[in-house]
């Protein structure tokens, strides 16, 4: 006997020692200290956010030169081009103006180096591309960010449902020990002749109920901090438990106008700026283009050789005067896309305020929900201490200390239900007027 309750003290031990090692209790503020570099929907905004400014940076291009280094081979019969080929590689002779040669010069080989560049000059519409290209990655960069605020706002909210799981299992523990206590004391009547045993069983069945309950409870624990681990982008390795518990610290003062600099509408506002610069774009395209170019070549009958060279330099003004209405249709089309742009901000504005509003009102309507529960609260303690004093004198039923003390633990959860309700939507008031 003695043998056997030592080995299952070992046992009870390693298992709570197994379990210690399995939680890790953090702060919100340590989980919140790098979540925006972890999330994957913040890893993937920027993503978004660099090819837009990859985008940007292919603009450079209407003030850099473009380059082309070429090698070509070719071997001909042609009259014409095998002359052509001859004047290049600078050997033409007195005999090569021989009308039979020229007309049929045999298999003639050239070996062409050559370096082109192109360099722009004058192109407006796509100066305004380039104007519109960086509103864009600014944009996205807003958007990356204002990701990153509402990963913070959803990890804010998770790790106060971590609180709330926790803050059930506690209450179910109490109400657990209570009805224990209360099963004790029906079963002594019990055992006395005091009570049916259908009193004793509704007992039971109470316990059976809340163990029932605490293995839910449990399980949103783990589930909870799984979602904080997934959101933070690491493995789910332990069970994370809150460093403070759930809290209710009053009414916070919110603004309830709309910050017009918030990240999210300044993100419309790049767009906006876009779909102007690209307007414009579409209607410089009707002016005309100025442009520089060059090539130096080699010429050369032989693999190896590099002879006959020469070079051309050049501008180019080109103006496309008519183009069947494509310019035209283009200007139409990028004016209708930015009065739609306009449109879409001044809709956003206005929900975002309606959203200010309704959450605002919610956070006052959650205050004074919690007031509530938490008179109710009191007054089913005050209930179950009657009626549990006077089930001590017989004056009771069972099922009616067993109503009591069940809707203590009901207003209990409701009035833990109710600050976490009031919390996620004070912190998602702060997060609207971020």
């Amino acid at each position: 006997m003695t043998r056997a309750l030592f080995i299952s003290i070992v046992l009870i031990t390693a298992s709570l020692f197994s379990n210690a090692q399995d939680t890790v209790v953090l702060s919100k503020a340590f989980i919140l200290k790098d979540a925006g570099a972890k999330n994957l929907q913040v890893k993937i905004a920027e993503q978004s956010y660099l090819s837009a400014e990859a985008g940007y940076n292919q603009t450079k291009a209407i003030f850099l030169p473009n380059v082309n280094l070429s090698y070509t081979a070719i071997t001909t019969t042609n009259p014409l081009m095998a002359f052509g080929s001859k004047i290049n590689q600078e050997g033409v002779t007195m005999a090569d103006f021989n009308p039979a040669l020229i007309n049929d010069p045999g298999n003639v080989q050239n070996f062409n180096t050559k370096l082109e560049v192109q360099q722009p000059l004058l192109n407006y519409d796509a100066l305004h591309q380039r104007k519109a290209a960086r509103a864009q990655a600014d944009a996205m960069k807003l958007k990356m960010e204002r990701s990153a605020e509402y990963v913070l706002f959803e990890i804010d909210q998770s790790y106060m449902q971590l609180q709330m799981a926790y803050a059930v299992v506690e209450v179910l523990t109490k109400a657990k020990q209570t009805v224990l206590a209360n099963q004790k004391l029906v079963t002594d009547y019990y055992n006395n002749g005091l009570l049916q045993k259908s009193e004793l069983l509704n007992v039971q069945v109470r316990v059976t109920e809340i163990d029932n309950q605490l293995l839910y409870a449990r399980s949103n624990i783990s589930n909870a901090s799984d979602y904080i681990h997934f959101l933070l982008n690491e493995p789910a390795d332990n069970v994370i438990k809150p460093a403070d518990t759930l809290s209710y610290n009053g009414v916070p003062g919110f603004s309830v106008v709309l910050n017009d600099s918030r990240k999210d509408i300044a993100a419309y506002k790049k767009a906006l700026e876009a779909h102007n610069n690209m307007a414009l774009s579409a209607q410089k395209k009707s002016l005309p283009r100025l442009n520089a170019f060059g090539s130096y070549e080699l010429n050369d009958k032989r693999l190896y050789n590099f002879r006959g060279e020469g070079y051309l330099l050049g501008l180019q003004l080109s103006w496309n005067v008519f183009d069947g209405l494509k310019t035209k249709g283009a200007v139409q089309q990028a004016k209708a896309n930015y009065r739609q742009a306009e449109q879409e901000l001044a809709q956003y504005r206005s929900q975002s305020q309606l959203e200010i509003n309704k959450t605002n009102r919610q956070l006052t309507d959650a205050a004074g929900k919690i007031d509530l529960a938490k008179q109710a609260l009191e007054q089913s303690q005050e209930a179950y201490r009657i009626r549990n004093n006077r089930f001590g004198q017989g004056l009771e039923k069972t099922t009616d200390l067993l109503n009591a003390e069940m809707q203590v633990t009901q207003k209990q959860l409701a009035y833990h239900q109710a600050i976490l309700e009031y919390n996620i939507t004070s912190s998602y008031l702060h997060f609207l007027n971020k």
